[in-house]
């Protein structure tokens, strides 16, 4: 990992590797800022960006579980009260639609944008502020386009984490600590920006800029995505607490804590879409395979059969995760810092990895 780390000028870089429950390995190398002297400890926290979306997707079958929604629910039936006057194709977007990426809803473009950076975010709380931008994007009518209906939305996301606030009438943001951090003792685990606010506590993320240069993101608005988006990926955490995520999914859900049946966690990590080939996708979005429920399902070279991965980014960070249920094996990567090279690096500390570790 340090001659990784090297190679790709990244200031820290970490990895951790579960089997049948159990860390087997990990480790964390370098700095909390790029070109400092602040080591790293294997527990800091890392942002995992749109990882966070296969707990989104976790929470959402939770509910169907508890009848509370319905994999086909749509979003104009469960929320017409609180955004009146919806497009008939995006009332009819269902939710197991939103978290395959294949309702229609567009990825992010300059008008969703837009409401992502609204002011009235000074003016509101979370849950009101996710109500006023749906309510300002609402009219608008959704499209799937030729060949593959996959188009990776983090506005679909948001729109499925207001369909958990509906029916739970909690906030996204205490639903996920209840029922996912506090049941897998992920300690470390939080939302938004990984460093506690006026202290270099944890690796910061980097914004590159156009000359080529890295800026250190401390704190602040600046230094993560705008938290009206959260459920489309804004956690934190250490990786031996990423790890814990990926070991329960890798378990296939028979290992404590239930959060939702081996059945339900089956249903998500299966294919509901096949993606579209892409060279050089951004980060989060697969270049071909399949998508499940806030997981892709894709082939490497280096593996025998398809594993469940995503890819997470808030363009200051990066993440990525392996799962092999059939093993029961898991590698977790992160790194606090963005792009190209980031996301390389990591890749290759994957396939090391997974092959030492794998049959």
């Amino acid at each position: 990992m340090t001659e990784i780390r090297n190679d790709y000028g990244l200031p820290a870089l970490a990895a951790a590797v579960v089997k049948d429950g159990h860390i087997i390995s990990a480790a964390a190398v370098g700095s909390r800022v790029l070109g400092k002297n602040i080591p790293v400890t294997i527990d800091d926290r890392f942002h995992i960006g749109s990882n966070t979306k296969s707990m989104t997707a976790t929470l959402a079958g939770m509910l169907v579980e508890e009848g509370k929604l319905r994999w086909d629910s749509r979003v104009g039936e469960v929320l017409e009260d609180e955004v009146a006057g919806m497009s008939a194709s995006l009332a009819a977007a269902t939710l197991e639609q939103l978290l395959s990426h294949s309702s229609g809803i567009p990825s992010d473009d300059e008008t969703i944008l837009d409401l992502y950076f609204s002011v009235d975010a000074f003016d509101y709380n979370l849950t009101d502020l996710r109500l006023n931008l749906l309510n300002q994007w609402k009219e608008n009518e959704v499209s799937l386009p030729e060949g593959s209906p996959f188009q990776y939305s983090n506005l679909g996301y948001v729109i499925a984490g207001m369909m958990i606030e509906k029916v739970t009438g909690l906030a996204w943001e205490q639903v996920i600590y209840e029922h996912i951090f506090t049941p897998l003792e992920m300690k470390t685990a939080g939302l938004g920006v990984q460093a506690t606010y006026g202290l270099i506590d944890a690796p910061v993320g980097h914004r590159l800029e156009a000359d080529g240069t890295a800026t250190p993101m401390l704190w602040g608005a600046a230094a993560d995505v705008p938290q009206v988006i959260a459920p489309a990926g804004n956690a934190h955490m250490s990786i031996l607490d990423y790890s814990k995520w990926a070991s329960w999914n890798a378990g296939k859900g028979m290992r404590a804590p239930a959060i939702v049946s081996p059945e339900t966690l089956q249903y998500i990590q299966s294919t509901k879409v096949d993606t579209p080939v892409r060279d050089n996708p951004p980060p989060g979005t697969p270049s071909t395979g399949g998508y499940g429920l806030g997981w892709g399902i894709v082939s490497f070279d280096w593996a025998d059969g398809p594993l469940l991965t995503h890819n997470g980014s808030n363009s200051m960070n990066m993440a990525r995760i392996v799962i092999d249920p059939a093993q029961d094996l898991a590698v977790v990567v992160a790194t606090n810092f963005p792009g190209t090279d980031a996301n390389v690096a990591a890749g290759k500390v994957l396939e090391h990895l997974y092959t030492v570790y794998g049959r």
